[in-house]
């Protein structure tokens, strides 16, 4: 048995622009809304493993749901929520005069989520136990179909990777955030 967890490919949306908080929150919305960068090539193994599953599973988000039609034409995928990326915290604060690029405001956001501050968002303790209900459904799903892919998101994979390992999946691949990185994990039962 494997599981393939693979990170979509690149926003449509600009991450470079220097923005403010406020700013920030709806360039956010747009990232979840857009789909990604239709790429010339796409990485070799994550082309293999899509060709090679029996199943394929996105997040519900259309960044994921495009990803998984870029690197398998016409593929059926079951979309689901609780493969979904890991929320940032909101504050009510709005720093107007504050201004940085999207990918500075989400690191330093996820660094106060990592930290204990989850306002407005699900808890670094629920997104880990979100993590386990869904290493579990797709253990149960590859019991079915034996080779199943999860195109997901950078951070969510990473946690969904460690419950794997921790219920004892061997990983064959490096640990990887990249876009369209493939992560691969066998069981013989």
């Amino acid at each position: 048995m494997e599981i393939t967890l693979i990170r979509h490919g690149r926003s449509q949306l600009d991450a470079k622009k220097s923005i403010t908080f406020q700013e920030f929150l709806d360039w956010v919305n747009q990232y979840n809304s857009r789909g990604v960068v239709e790429e010339t090539h796409y990485p070799q193994e994550a082309v293999k493993k899509m060709n090679e599953a029996n199943l394929v599973i996105t997040s519900d988000l259309k960044r994921s749901i495009d990803s998984a039609s870029l690197l398998r034409k016409n593929v059926k995928a079951i979309s689901s929520s609780l493969f979904r990326e890991l929320e940032l915290p909101v504050t009510t604060k709005s720093f107007p005069s504050i201004k940085l690029s999207s990918d500075t405001w989400a690191v330093l956001l996820r660094i106060l989520w990592f930290s204990g501050y989850s306002a407005n968002c699900e808890s670094y303790k629920s997104a880990k136990q979100r993590a386990e209900l869904a290493a579990n459904k797709i253990m149960e799903l590859t019991t079915k179909h034996q080779n199943v892919v999860l195109i997901g998101h950078g951070f969510f994979n990473r946690l969904l990777a460690k419950e794997l390992q921790n219920k004892g999946w061997k990983r064959k691949t490096k640990i990887t955030a990249k876009h369209w990185g493939a992560i691969t994990f066998t069981n013989h039962v």
